[in-house]
């Protein structure tokens, strides 16, 4: 009997309000967290339990490995506000303890997926935070054909956020997904920050964030390496801030690519800063497409205090992106790019040409202010530009197209 009444004792205090929060315990739902039996069910159970809830509502992970097929965490809900946490503890033998965290482990067979694993959408006031997000990417990557053709089946997205406001995602770890980490669209005031991403060098298109259709972006103090960009804004985003971000491997700080879809929005007020760039492909680099189905603008951005270690093109603006083998370049890019400032860029390129500058229509408004960017090894950086006609100001290493 007291067994009996000291099990009920656990179970109501799994779930009583802690600080004010009501707290949803998914092993109260049945989630194993073994590595081994599947846990969809029990989370989506937990989930809907804790959308259901007006207050302030917590849905807990415990530590664990939790193996788990598609799941959509959809609002809208009752809560004022909801945090999904992927609890970390400490275990101890006697001699050390360690932190083991809360992690979701994606299912293997891609016949299982749609386009995403973990979809959370429609909420207002939600925060992800802790534990490990496990895509269980290489055994997908073989089936990848997006990098070299155009009618190519897209791959499952680690994590999208869709149609959510107030947004906050802290102190999470993305390894591995089978395509993007993690995607933002449509997407209203989200803060991203203490954000692992990692995947390895050659993984395709494990972009770690890419945003679109979103306003009010805020990702800080975070480490990505990864296959593919770092970070890539899309179509349609208007204020996005990144700052304090070590990027590398992958190919960098990306706005684009751009203009390759009828009906695409504007990209404006983009701010990057204070960024380190180490062993990358690119640096900054705005892209667009030739031949666009629609007319938008790429404007009113400022890429400053920026670090270059070991970079093949560390400031580039290509209007002529295409990643395929049969591009003829013989169209001129319906995205008008214009107020672009590149400040404080300093570093060493592993190429001679350290500046593209490689516009369309003329790009309008670019600015240079002390660039200062060195060759690795023997020899001298250069600048290339076409369609660009910049105002220089300060240093200028390499020298301004003539």
């Amino acid at each position: 009997m007291e067994a009996r009444l000291a099990l009920v004792v656990v179970a109501l205090l799994a779930s009583a309000p802690a600080g004010g929060a009501n707290v949803f315990n998914a092993k109260n739902y049945g989630a194993k967290g073994n590595g081994v039996v599947d846990d969809t069910k029990p989370l989506m159970a937990t989930w809907k339990a804790a959308c259901g809830t007006a207050g302030a509502v917590t849905m807990m992970v415990p530590a664990g490995i939790y193996h788990i097929g598609p799941v959509q965490f959809h609002g809208p809900c009752k809560a004022s506000t909801l945090t999904f946490q992927l609890q970390a503890s400490r275990r101890s033998d006697h001699q050390s303890a360690a932190c083991v965290p809360g992690t979701l482990k994606a299912a293997t067979d891609l016949k299982r997926f749609g386009n995403d694993w973990i979809e959370f959408g429609w909420v207002n006031g939600l925060t992800v935070t802790g534990g490990t997000i496990d895509g269980q990417g290489a055994a997908s990557w073989p089936f990848n054909k997006c990098p070299v053709r155009k009618d190519c089946k897209v791959l499952p997205t680690s994590v999208l956020f869709v149609n959510n406001q107030n947004t906050v995602v802290k102190d999470l770890t993305s390894v591995n997904p089978k395509f993007f980490h993690i995607a933002l669209l449509s997407t209203k005031n989200i803060k991203m920050s203490g954000l692992k991403i990692s995947a390895p060098s050659n993984s395709p298109n494990t972009d770690g964030i890419h945003i679109e259709r979103s306003a009010g972006v805020y990702i800080m103090d975070t480490h990505i390496a990864t296959g593919d960009d770092c970070i890539s804004v899309g179509q349609g985003n208007d204020n996005v801030d990144v700052a304090r971000v070590q990027c590398g491997p992958g190919h960098g700080m990306s706005v684009g690519s751009l203009g390759r879809y009828a009906g695409e929005g504007d990209v404006t007020r983009v701010h990057i800063r204070d960024m380190t760039f180490t062993g990358t492909m690119n640096g900054v680099r705005i892209k667009t497409w030739e031949n666009s189905p629609t007319k938008s603008n790429a404007a009113h951005m400022i890429f400053e205090n920026l670090i270059m270690n070991d970079v093949q093109n560390p400031i580039i603006i290509d209007q002529k992106y295409c990643p395929y083998y049969n591009c003829e370049h013989k169209y001129v890019s319906g995205v008008t790019i214009k107020d672009i400032q590149f400040k404080n860029i300093k570093g060493t390129a592993t190429t001679p040409v350290a500046v593209l500058l490689r516009c369309g229509v003329p790009c309008q408004g670019l600015v240079l202010q002390d660039v200062n960017l060195k060759l690795k090894g023997q020899g001298t950086v250069s600048a290339k530009c076409e369609n660009a006609k910049a105002k220089y100001v300060g240093v200028q290493l390499p020298k301004p197209c003539p």
